[in-house]
């Protein structure tokens, strides 16, 4: 299921986006780096409920950006994604999830543990994602980097993945966004 923002009377201008979420449910937070991903989380989400890569990679070698830390960045992730989803606990993965076996692998484990999979599509202009990374402090993607995972993401068809609910949030949508968490 995909919904699609509202608009006022005057004009068409864009108002506002709900994002309903489960209790319950695996978010996958999709896009590429620098597109607002870790803000919009931050923004709806207690830190308790953000199971975060660049966190996971901080936890095992102290450093967020050390890239050599992925593999084992990742697998504890998934530990914990399994473990509060057993729970059933409301869990957002905030990572780029721009390559379709990597939300493949997420998604099945939410239906290992019989939980609805909800992807958030972050989904600003390469040039805006650009702008910004050049701005975050190094080490940081190259620019190679963001337009690769560009790509990935124009070519992923995320609404036919399997997903109990697609949102694709772009432009002034991801600010104006409101998350309803729903419960039963």
């Amino acid at each position: 299921m995909t919904d699609s923002p509202t608009a006022d009377d005057l004009g068409g201008r864009f108002v506002s986006r709900v994002v309903s979420i489960p209790a319950d449910a695996l978010v996958l937070l999709i896009g590429i780096a620098a597109s607002g991903k870790s803000t919009f989380a931050r923004r709806h989400f207690s830190p308790t409920q953000i199971v975060s890569s660049d966190a996971m990679r901080a936890m095992i070698t102290d450093d967020p950006t050390a890239q050599a830390a992925t593999e084992d960045a990742f697998d504890l992730l998934h530990r914990l994604l399994a473990m509060r989803l057993r729970r059933g606990r409301l869990t957002v993965v905030d990572a780029t999830n721009v390559e379709g076996w990597a939300r493949a692998e997420l998604v099945a484990v939410a239906r290992r543990h019989q939980r609805p999979a909800v992807a958030v599509v972050i989904d600003v202009p390469l040039a805006v994602a650009l702008e910004r990374n050049a701005t975050r402090a190094s080490p940081r993607p190259p620019p190679a980097a963001l337009r690769r995972q560009a790509r990935w993401l124009a070519e992923s068809p995320v609404e036919e993945e399997g997903f109990d609910a697609v949102h694709r949030l772009s432009g002034e949508e991801v600010d104006a966004a409101r998350v309803e968490v729903v419960r039963g």
